[in-house]
């Protein structure tokens, strides 16, 4: 490679920061909303009024204002502006978070956690780094920031349990508030336009109707609502399971989600190296998606030891893991670039629907069928995004991963 070539695809000092700190923003306040997930359910069991299907929308609450939010407050940064509707949704944020930290009846933790999903900025903060990022390295910003994300949401899994008996679960929701202060204060730190950066391009009309109608972006849809229906589900179940069936003590199920955190790396790496040699990571996604389906249903019959739990969990996050990093990249290389904005509102639209779906599906099924019939559910919802993973399609765009 010649020596312009190399400066041409670095990184500016300005791009650096911008990735940097969007980068941080994104992961304090997925932070302050996942490290709930494994300590939500057994807290909410024993609020005033609460029943299955409450616990899980409690747990899922989050995903169906994000889901409703993220579109509207999308089109909106791109009218008025990235930085005040990003400061907005924080703010929203934090009132949500402490509106949980009060409440003492399932119906507050439900508002509570509608609330901090009612800052929906993934789609601002998305746009907001390709703005202020050029083509050459947008690929590398946005996988560093599908890094950050999936560090904060390891990394939630096991302060959850470990903060839960320090602070207990109220104590978390004023943390998630003082993370939300810590992510406005980073905000505002930024530049609102660095130096040498253009202004948004300007996006052709009928953005979200051509986004809406492309196979190739509809299977990304479908995929990432199932992908994040599965996890919710899970940790809706999980909890119950290590505590009624493993006899796990609570204070102890930050270890389990350690030692399958540590173990599933080696799963995730494999199928990363598997779709970088074959050079088209669409391939691997259906091999990625199966083992997800294998997992949860060996959870559905096979739940009553530990080491049960942990093996089929491994195997689950493996390829969760690999998906989560994964289909966003898809995304970006798959979509329009005129239409990339629209593409990414739906997007994370359909993710945070699917957490939402999955909380109440979940609590659902578990009051009528008990914790098996969760997993096995979520193990066909997984099945059936297989099935539409494998439908050939025309006309799909390559989205070989880039090389180097």
């Amino acid at each position: 490679m010649h020596r312009g070539e190399s400066v041409k695809i670095a990184l500016l000092a300005h791009e650096k920061r911008s990735v940097a700190v969007l980068a941080s923003v994104f992961s304090l306040r997925l932070l302050g909303l996942f490290m709930l997930l494994p300590v939500l359910a057994l807290y909410a069991e024993r609020l005033d009024g609460a029943t299955p299907t409450l616990i899980g929308i409690a747990v899922g609450a989050y995903g169906m204002t994000q889901a409703a939010l993220q579109i509207p407050f999308g089109w909106l940064s791109d009218r008025i502006g990235r930085r005040p509707v990003i400061l907005f949704g924080l703010s929203v944020f934090i009132v949500g978070s402490i509106v949980a930290a009060y409440a003492d009846t399932i119906w507050g933790v439900v508002g509570g956690r509608a609330l901090q999903g009612a800052g929906a900025i993934s789609a601002a903060l998305t746009a907001m780094l390709a703005d202020r990022t050029r083509t050459d390295v947008r690929t590398r910003a946005m996988a560093f920031l599908g890094m950050s994300i999936g560090m904060s949401f390891m990394l939630s899994l096991v302060l959850g349990p470990v903060l839960n008996v320090w602070i207990g679960v109220a104590g978390m929701f004023w943390l998630s508030a003082l993370l939300g202060v810590a992510a406005i204060l980073m905000m505002l730190g930024l530049r609102e336009r660095a130096p040498g950066e253009a202004a948004p391009v300007a996006r052709a009309p009928g953005g979200f109707a051509i986004v809406l109608r492309d196979p190739a972006l509809l299977r990304l849809y479908v995929g990432v609502l199932g992908l994040h229906l599965t996890i919710t589900a899970l940790f809706v179940a999980v909890p119950f399971a290590l505590r009624d069936f493993a006899g796990l003590a609570e204070a102890r199920h930050w270890v389990v989600y350690l030692l399958v955190i540590i173990i599933s790396l080696v799963g995730t790496v494999a199928l990363i190296l598997t779709a970088e040699r074959w050079r088209h990571g669409d391939r691997t996604l259906p091999i990625a998606i199966g083992l997800l389906s294998l997992a949860l249903f060996g959870l559905g019959g096979l739940h009553a030891s530990l080491w049960q739990i942990v093996a089929l969990m491994v195997a689950y996050f493996a390829a969760f893991t690999f998906l989560e990093a994964r289909l966003p990249a898809v995304l970006s290389q798959t979509a329009p670039e005129e239409h990339r904005g629209a593409a990414m509102g739906v997007f994370a639209s359909a993710q945070f629907f699917g957490a939402f779906l999955g909380g109440g599906f979940a609590g659902s099924i578990m009051g009528w069928a008990g914790i098996g019939a969760v997993f096995a559910g979520a193990g066909a919802v997984a099945l059936l995004w297989l099935l539409v993973a494998l439908i050939p399609s025309r006309g799909t765009r390559d989205v070989s991963l880039p090389a180097g």
